[in-house]
């Protein structure tokens, strides 16, 4: 038998059993993936390959975006589009300045420090959603830390890109007019991409009516945005959720006869990628808590670690009250329980480990960035993913434990 093939049956079946064990115990399901994924590797068993940077854009992130985007309503979503662009724009920023200053301050180069911040600036709140899901937590607080990681990821993306230009040129002074062009190039860049896959696919399906040919559109417009913008050096992932958020808007969440898609389409293509996300998720999880147990952290240290996890706390913490209080007495006030939540709930995961895997070996501390990304996502996936539940039952989100 093939050896790939081999690795990825055995993943989907350790996956699975993973799934029915973790809904007995009532363990959140990407914990349980992880905690796995890590044991398995700690015993010496060949279960799967290592998580790459092209393993990760290729194959994880394009279905978890797109699923994300495209159940994501266009009206619910501008209802609220004025905190979430300040959180996932300002915010951002603010997040990967911060860490970037504190890395400097515990004797980190600044060029390291700055790639670092801007990667560690994306949220990646999967296991949350997926307790939302399993919870049946819905309305604007599911509706908050999706969106926001969304958008957030876009922003963390594109700043990555730039952070990591800059510190390979050694720091050199960049003109402003440079810096907006080549932000306007890279954000524009990936919207107009993932626009054309979106509002191509949405044509070509009024072409039939056959729901499998739909499904497959949309798998054209996901994947194909994807690696059409980092061809053309744009953003992926705002190429992907622009299409998302397209072919979502105009065809899947409408529920009148007569729309872009068939409503037999619409049925099959949410359940296609809800099933689709899950195999991602299942990926993703299981080979990020297998690489976890064989990173070197001892080399490191684990002071430096803990005040890395300490710094990417505080930066979003900074990031979320002050951001969130300027709309307190506005129509999009965000209460403190939602912004509890937006915190505590900001985990790091596949985004920011791609991007730590992309990072060229020249640069300085490139090993030490790629085992505290890796430590700061072990942390926010195990110990945030397992004490949210309480935090959701405490704030009143979830009904107490008789």
């Amino acid at each position: 038998m093939d050896e790939g093939l081999r690795q990825a049956v055995a993943v989907l079946a350790v996956a699975m059993l993973v799934a029915i064990a973790a809904r007995q115990i009532r363990l959140p399901y990407t914990v349980g993936l992880v905690i796995v994924g890590a044991v398995v590797a700690l015993s010496n068993a060949e279960l799967a390959p290592h998580l790459t940077h092209d393993l990760i854009f290729d194959l994880i992130l394009p279905p978890l975006l797109f699923e994300a985007a495209l159940t994501l309503s266009w009206r619910e979503l501008m209802r609220d589009s004025l905190p979430l662009l300040a959180l996932a724009g300002a915010g951002t920023l603010i997040s990967a300045v911060f860490v970037a200053i504190s890395m400097t301050a515990f004797g980190w180069p600044l060029l390291s420090a700055m790639v670092f911040g801007a990667l560690i600036a994306a949220t990646d709140p999967v296991a949350i959603i997926a307790m939302f899901k399993d919870n049946r937590i819905k309305g604007r607080m599911r509706l908050l830390v999706e969106s926001e990681s969304l958008l957030n990821d876009g922003a963390a993306a594109v700043l990555f890109v730039m952070a990591l230009a800059f510190a390979q040129s050694g720091g050199s002074d960049q003109s402003a007019a440079m810096i907006v062009m080549t932000l306007a190039k890279i954000v524009l860049g990936g919207v107009a991409v993932g626009g054309l896959f979106g509002g191509g696919a949405i044509l070509v399906s009024l072409r039939t009516s056959e729901h499998l040919v739909e499904a497959a559109l949309t798998t054209i417009a996901a994947f194909g945005s994807f690696l059409v913008a980092e061809h053309l050096h744009v953003s992926g992932v705002l190429a992907t959720v622009t299409a998302g958020l397209v072919m979502g808007n105009l065809g899947i969440l409408s529920e009148k006869e007569g729309g872009y898609i068939s409503l037999r389409g619409r049925e099959f293509v949410l359940s296609f990628w809800d099933f689709a996300a899950f195999l991602a998720n299942s990926v993703v999880f299981l080979l990020i808590g297998a690489d976890v147990a064989t990173i070197p952290f001892a080399s490191v240290g684990f002071t430096p670690l803990a005040l890395a996890i300490a710094t990417v706390l505080c930066a979003r913490a900074i990031v979320v009250y002050p951001l969130s209080s300027l709309f307190l007495v506005s129509r999009w006030k965000i209460t403190f329980r939602e912004q509890h939540v937006l915190w505590w709930g900001g985990l790091r995961g596949a985004l920011a480990l791609a991007l730590a895997l992309s990072l060229p070996d020249s640069l300085p501390q490139r090993d030490v960035i790629v085992a505290t990304t890796f430590a700061v996502v072990g942390f926010s996936i195990v110990v945030q993913g397992l004490t949210m539940p309480l935090l959701l039952r405490a704030l009143g989100f979830l009904p107490k434990k008789s």
